[in-house]
């Protein structure tokens, strides 16, 4: 009997020793553990690669922190140093899991496998906000996300009391959307004359676009808009116009009316304006680098003047003939410097101008309108519903819902109630470059990234 056990338990030990055996050849010719173990393979050799082709730690941390340091637009979030006047610090964030450094800057050194960010990759976009405009200036930024298929650097000049309420709400957005840009708030501040009376130009704070390449001299080309500004198709689409600049072209606006008989410049200005009709400034491309290396003839000396040595006797000589500040200012500039303008189609800049006495902004009937300016104040109350009814789907609309559903057929059918307005009449014009927009962002976003997975 005990002979027999001995034979049984002897049998059955050497039958599991096989199962394990034939168990583990076959897992050893497993594909997904092939996978596992190449890839742990790998990233030991790159550890061990790193290892011996890395600087020692005190070298790498000086290396990173003189990259990163002082850098906003390097991938870390920073203070700024005073701007011209001696205001307050900017502050900066980096959209997508940037850091905002209060006090003194926090080193890099310990994330130095951070990606960098070129600058040129991003795309820069101003706004100046003073008063009850955060919710105005939020929307244009939420516009400008919608449509734009590169990343965005926002330059949001504030006054005080606004600062903290833009990095609230910026900071309640997605993730999905704070990684697609960056933002630096700055403080309201003038380099030259008296702070007081350029803020009360026309309307508040309006006359810092007049200084902004003075301020942003790390910059080299931006697109400054009013709060007012709706866009309804890719800033970069407006942002290409750049390259069609020639030699001597170094800003790009609209002209202030398409039809002169009616136009405000052409009618009661009491100061030189640029060509015709004048030009709009509440949507300018600049190319700030050109902006600072130019002399510019004016009618005071024969000799030019830089652009920040200009601005001040300009307003002293003019301040009792402008009606429209800082707009005013810059077709007396270009007046004098009619090479150095670019003028692009009023689909740019379309307001309430253009359908108002009649439809009068061709590019808009054939295109549609790329950029909606609602100037006037119309989108706070009930003059051009056709405008309001863009500003309030574009205010509502949750970030990461389906555009179509969301957004355009909101709007699509708010505009039969329009219909018997003046601007509401037209309502393709308003329609036709969202619904283009909102199929190429699809296009650019969805389409493509499948097909590059497969």
């Amino acid at each position: 009997m005990r002979i027999h056990c001995k034979v049984v338990v002897i049998a059955v030990c050497f039958g599991v020793f096989l199962l394990l055996y034939f168990l583990g050849g076959n897992a050893a010719d497993d594909p997904l553990l092939k996978e596992v173990v190449e890839e742990k393979k790998e990233k030991k050799e790159e550890k061990e690669g790193d290892r011996r082709a890395s600087p020692l730690p005190a070298q790498l941390g000086r290396g990173v922190a003189a990259k990163f340091a002082g850098k906003a637009s390097a991938g870390v979030a920073v203070r700024s140093e005073d701007p011209p006047g001696g205001r307050k610090e900017a502050k900066a964030l980096v959209g997508g899991g940037g850091v905002h450094v209060k006090g003194k800057q926090r080193s890099a050194v310990a994330r130095p496998v951070m990606k960098r960010t070129r600058a040129e990759d991003f795309m820069h976009l101003a706004v100046v906000a003073c008063g009850n405009r955060l919710d105005e200036t939020l929307t244009m930024v939420k516009s400008a996300l919608l449509f734009s298929l590169k990343k965005i650097k926002f330059h949001i000049f504030a006054e005080d009391p606004l600062a903290p309420q833009f990095e609230e709400r910026l900071h309640q957005w997605p993730r999905s959307i704070t990684a697609r840009f960056q933002y630096t708030i700055y403080p309201i501040t003038f380099s030259v004359g008296n702070a007081d009376e350029w803020k009360k130009l026309f309307k508040p704070c309006a006359a810092q676009r007049l200084f902004l390449p003075v301020i942003l001299k790390d910059v080299d080309s931006l697109l400054y808009v009013d709060t007012d500004v709706l866009f309804l198709r890719p800033m970069d689409d407006i942002w290409s116009l750049l390259k069609s600049f020639n030699s001597s072209q170094l800003a790009a606006m609209a002209p202030e009316h398409e039809v002169p008989k009616i136009g405000w410049y052409s009618r009661f200005a009491r100061h030189p304006f640029y060509g015709v009709t004048g030009v709009n400034s509440g949507v300018m491309l600049m190319n700030l680098t050109r902006i600072r290396s130019t002399l510019f003839k004016n009618s005071m000396i024969p000799s030019g003047l830089s652009w920040e040595d200009l601005l001040h006797p300009l307003y002293q000589k003019y301040k009792n003939h402008i009606t429209w500040g800082d707009q005013d200012l810059l077709n007396i500039i270009f007046h004098y410097n009619p090479e150095c303008l670019f003028i692009f189609p009023c689909q740019w800049n379309y307001r309430p101008d253009h359908c108002m006495y009649g439809s009068n902004c061709k590019g808009a009937e054939e295109d549609g309108v790329s950029i909606l300016h609602g100037n006037r104040g119309v989108y706070h109350d009930d003059k051009q519903p056709a405008f309001k009814v863009v500003y309030d789907a574009i205010r509502d609309f949750p970030f990461e819902d389906n555009m179509f559903q969301s957004l355009f057929y909101p709007i699509q059918s708010k505009f039969l109630d329009t219909v018997n307005t003046l601007c509401g009449r037209i309502p393709q014009v308003f329609l036709k470059q969202i619904e283009k927009s909102m199929r190429k962002v699809f296009e650019e976003k969805v389409v493509k990234h499948v097909i590059v997975h497969k």
